[in-house]
């Protein structure tokens, strides 16, 4: 079974123009975020796919590989699609590029699950993480998913899923953590397949896979990532990593 990770990474971002190239101690966050999935050691290989000369240069000036979008996308999983076709291997771990503090555990979480999977009855992986904060359960920015007994996906919602009918019953709520790995070919069938009504009206692009009839496999992690969309978070992923470098001092 070859394993490859794929960060997909666009230049255009509305709230932080370019920051993937923004810098992260004397590294680009995009850079960043590539060799810190290569030292995992989970991976055969691991790839950027990107719609921007910049940084694909960035990548591969620093020995890294890179691959070049050719079409618009609606979804990172349609990029990664394209990306992928032509390629060999079996299994696709999708890392964001805007998260560049890698954590092995929950990717190899992910891995595990495709290994053991002897059936090859799941198409997707993703993570969740436990929800207790009633205003992030709310909140619509916040991705809540149900599942089945058997840990696959029954839904995905921006609405609050399970609704407490009866107010007194504690429900458990649970958040997706938008870290996927996908069978390959499932990930090239998604890419043909038409929007339906759930995902268009939600925006949550693994409702595509719910919807006609595929299996998305929940794995239950404590991982919080540290994700750059502004400046400020691009200031505090710098204090992070000063941190870590004195630690280890």
């Amino acid at each position: 079974m070859k394993i490859i990770a794929v960060i997909p990474a666009r230049y255009a971002a509305s709230r932080f123009p370019a920051k993937l190239m923004g810098m992260l101690g004397d590294k680009t966050v995009i850079r960043s975020t590539y060799e810190n999935a290569k030292e995992t050691q989970l991976f055969d290989d691991v790839f950027v796919v990107t719609d921007s000369e910049i940084i694909h240069n960035e990548i591969t000036r620093h020995g890294g590989k890179a691959i070049m979008s050719i079409k618009e996308h609606e979804t990172g999983s349609d990029r990664i699609a394209e990306a992928v076709e032509n390629l060999e291997c079996d299994i696709i771990i999708n890392i964001q590029g805007d998260e560049p503090f890698v954590k092995k555990e929950p990717l190899a979480q992910l891995v595990a699950a495709f290994r053991q999977d002897k059936e090859e009855e799941i198409d997707v992986a993703t993570l969740i993480r436990k929800m207790d904060d009633w205003d992030l359960i709310k909140d619509p920015n916040y991705v809540k998913v149900i599942k089945d007994k058997d840990d696959y996906a029954l839904y995905f919602s921006r609405s609050v899923i399970p609704y407490p009918r009866e107010k007194d019953f504690k429900a458990g709520y649970f958040e997706h953590v938008g870290v996927y790995a996908f069978r390959k070919q499932s990930l090239l069938n998604f890419a043909k397949l038409p929007l339906l009504q759930n995902e268009k009206a939600e925006k949550i692009e693994c409702i595509r896979y719910l919807e006609y009839g595929m299996k998305i496999k929940l794995i239950e992690t404590d991982f919080v990532g540290v994700e750059i969309d502004t400046p400020e978070d691009l200031e505090k992923a710098n204090d992070i990593l000063k941190k870590q470098i004195n630690d280890k001092k």
